[in-house]
């Protein structure tokens, strides 16, 4: 993917909910959708703030439900977000 974001902006690639839990529970749609939103930083922006939030590639983020733009290239789903969107890094 040859795609830079602007600024103070990161791309991640969503990582989707599980929809069975360990025990073999099928949860249903509107409790996935309710759960925490994970991705995974793909792109990195050049902007100030992101700098100092001291993020890589390949790290795994939280980031808030509502917030960036979702985009599909080559089939795969993307989210343009900026950095006050996201909340955590899952180490």
């Amino acid at each position: 993917m040859n795609l830079k974001p602007l600024g103070d902006r990161i791309i991640i690639k969503t990582i989707p909910q599980k929809e069975v839990t360990s025990s073999g529970i099928i949860l249903p749609d509107t409790v996935n959708k309710e759960s925490r939103k994970e991705g995974e930083i793909v792109s990195l922006g050049g902007g100030e703030k992101v700098k100092k939030l001291n993020l890589k590639k390949g790290q795994k983020v939280i980031f808030s439900e509502y917030g960036g733009s979702e985009i599909k290239i080559d089939n795969e789903e993307y989210k343009i977000l900026n950095h006050d969107d996201l909340l955590a890094v899952i180490e």
